[in-house]
């Protein structure tokens, strides 16, 4: 593969940076057309180029990979062919409550088209017929809203998607914690309210400002000093946890979460009245949300009933973050299908076992030192599976989607920053962006994002 751009008729490449126009009479790589851009906000790349190998925010290798990128590639390639899905798969990540972002990402996908300003105001197109929507976690906090983004989502299953929805650490730090709010005291859960500090603000305060309002709002809610100790772990969490967590986690890592949390208590109130909400309030938001998001007939019931860690379509394994050794292990030995089971066991069940436990790194690794292992064992272990490239957001990227190789596995990073607040703190802007990552099955990987002037195409050696 060359990383030159790609020429409007041919699919050549040459040295005068021709490019691919999404309006050519002849469409060979099968590029997206942008349905109803006069609704959405968002500067969508028109061109395709190769997508750069060794070129900056495009592409990277870890240090002790032996060969260059595209050289690993092809070495790959010739070992292990990759299987494509046999319908495109268009991968979202990251939205963060931001479902403009997610609109403008629709009509990049070309999986809709927008039909009017309003959110429900959009239809399928052929190709979105056609496709697996998936969206690769962290749908929760940021903001501006974390419940018109998941009516959002419903209204795409509605109209005939086909959406898949996978776990994020920002989502299952939200479950976790609302979920522990008036069970028994136990030092495994006690903590995971306050433990979810001041990232759940915006989401209490959107579930006063939709659910709790009127002078009868509070009029079933405990006192404050009542409010404080269900909510609060209790007085001996501090002694009893490193004894519940012993054999589990590292010491290393015990001695990490009790200066966390010892920090998190600290400010736990203070932000509270910083997002103008008080112990009652935050106490009466996580009843209403455990019964919009945990009871059967509640709003939002299916968004964790749809959630799995996993999904597998071809050689691709789509995930939140990332993986490790054992992760790969248990795949090798059991199959996604068993990973995706027990993760729904944990998370319902055990919740300790789960979020200090090796399936967690699936939803939070950014492969620091820090991470859980993930070594060319593993990598081997994987590629016996029929698994040949991990796709995965959680690390954002403020240039668009970037090719990484990590033990000699390709990984696809495509966190691209498309929520306003992200977006804001890295200084990239004020609005929201749009970035969808398309996988087809004739054999190439479209990348899409308002922060890169090129639909990136990527198409292994071997096919091209």
């Amino acid at each position: 593969m060359t990383a030159g751009p790609i020429s409007a008729g041919t699919g050549k490449s040459d040295s005068k940076a021709k490019t691919t126009s999404i309006n050519a009479m002849r469409n060979p790589l099968d590029l997206p057309k942008y349905k109803g851009l006069k609704w959405i906000q968002a500067d969508l790349p028109t061109k395709a180029q190769n997508w750069p190998l060794g070129k900056l925010h495009s592409s990277d290798k870890d240090q002790d990979s032996p060969a260059g990128l595209e050289q690993q590639l092809a070495q790959s390639q010739q070992e292990y062919p990759w299987i494509w899905p046999k319908a495109p798969i268009l991968f979202f990540s990251d939205l963060h409550a931001d479902t403009d972002a997610f609109l403008a990402s629709l009509v990049a996908s070309g999986g809709i088209k927008k039909t009017g300003p309003k959110d429900h105001q959009f239809k399928l197109t052929r190709n979105g017929r056609k496709a697996h929507f998936v969206i690769g976690g962290d749908c929760f906090d940021k903001g501006p809203s974390n419940l018109r983004l998941l009516r959002c989502i419903r209204l795409l299953i509605e109209k005939g998607a086909r959406v898949h929805i996978l776990a994020g650490n920002h989502d299952i730090r939200i479950k976790l914690g609302l979920r522990s709010v008036d069970m028994s005291k136990d030092p495994n859960s006690e903590h995971f309210f306050v433990r979810m500090g001041a990232k759940a603000m915006p989401f209490l305060r959107e579930i006063r400002q939709h659910y709790l309002q009127g002078d009868d709002a509070l009029h079933d809610i405990p006192d404050e000093e009542e409010c404080r100790r269900r909510l609060y772990p209790s007085a001996t969490w501090f002694e009893t946890f490193p004894t519940q967590a012993e054999g589990i986690m590292p010491s290393k890592a015990i001695d990490k979460e009790l200066k966390r949390l010892r920090e998190k208590l600290a400010d736990f109130e203070q932000d509270l009245h910083k997002a103008g909400l008080d112990l009652r309030i935050a106490y009466a938001a996580a009843r209403k949300w455990q019964q919009l998001f945990l009871h059967k007939n509640g709003e939002f019931y299916w968004y964790f009933d749809k959630m799995r860690l996993a999904l597998q379509k071809g050689s691709f394994l789509f995930v939140h973050a990332g993986l490790d050794d054992s992760v790969a292990r248990l795949i090798h030995k059991k199959g996604v299908k068993h990973l995706n089971q027990q993760f729904k066991r944990h998370l319902n069940d055990e919740m300790f076992t789960f979020y200090y436990g090796p399936l967690a790194n699936t939803i939070r690794t950014k492969y620091r030192d820090v991470d859980r292992p993930m070594t060319r064992q593993g990598v081997e272990q994987l590629r016996q599976k029929g698994i040949h490239a991990i796709v995965h957001g959680h690390k954002n990227m403020r240039y668009g989607q970037r090719i990484m190789l990590r033990k000699g596995m390709v990984n696809f990073e495509c966190d691209a920053s498309v929520d306003r607040n992200t977006r804001k703190k890295e200084n990239i802007g004020w609005q929201h962006g749009a970035a969808v990552t398309i996988f087809q099955p004739q054999g190439r990987v479209l990348a899409i994002s308002t922060d890169y002037p090129y639909i990136k195409v990527f198409q292994p050696p071997a096919l091209s």
